[in-house]
This record gives C-alpha cells, structure tokens and sequence, in this order.
C-alpha cells in the first residue's frame, strides 16, 4: 500500500478498520481500496493525513493480471482481509476474489436460519 508517515504509524497503534472497506480497479488498471478508515495520528500535526482517503495497492505486474482476469466475471468483488505487518517492516493488506450468491443460495441459508431459530426456541 501507498502510505504517508502517519498512517504508518497509527497503523502501528493499531488505528486501523476494514469494515465496510473495497478494493476496485480504476481505468488504468491499478487496484485501489476504498473507505479504509485509518484514525489521524494522535501527536500529528498540520501534517496528518485523511482517515477515509483512497489508496493504492501496490502489486506485481502477473499479480495485476490474474486480478484483472478474475474481474472479468460478473459478480466479482475484491475484499480485503487482514491488515498487518510483514517482518521487514512493510504495512501488508490481505485481499480476497469473492463471488456473490445466487438467488437460489439466499433463500436456501434463510431458510435455515429460521429452523435453527424455531428449533432453539423449541429447547
């Protein structure tokens, strides 16, 4: 990931949210995450960077590809995961090809969610 100063260390201070958070890939083909929130770093000044701003995933050339590919499906979404740090110092983000579900599939888990709820009201 692209990152300013203060991200990197409020990310340290474990400062960070991936809920509600994307991954897209803009006209030019590079892969961008959306809404991840990382809260201003508490001893940053005029300096301090924007919580909500989009960043840049920084990925190989055959990584960019496969990703590109994938996306081609209609359904597709890219989720991230997990944020961490690699052993050598580096902010690492964790992303994920994900697949919606059918029509079909939603009423099948609905379904049984109610029978697990009847059969806990039940006991």
């Amino acid at each position: 990931m692209q990152l300013f100063g203060t991200e990197v260390k409020s990310l340290r201070e474990g400062k960070a949210n991936l809920s509600d958070s994307y991954c897209y890939l803009n006209e030019s083909g590079e892969l961008w995450i959306k809404n991840l929130h990382i809260a201003e770093f508490r001893l940053g000044t005029y300096s301090n960077h924007m919580p909500y701003r989009e960043r840049k995933l920084l990925l190989k050339k055959n990584e960019l590809a496969k990703i590109q590919k994938a996306m081609k499906d209609v359904g597709t979404t890219i989720v991230p995961l997990k944020l961490f740090f690699s052993p050598k110092g580096w902010a690492k983000l964790e992303i994920a090809l994900a697949k919606g579900k059918k029509l079909h599939d939603k009423r099948a888990a609905i379904k049984e969610r109610d029978i697990d709820r009847d059969t806990q009201r039940e006991l």
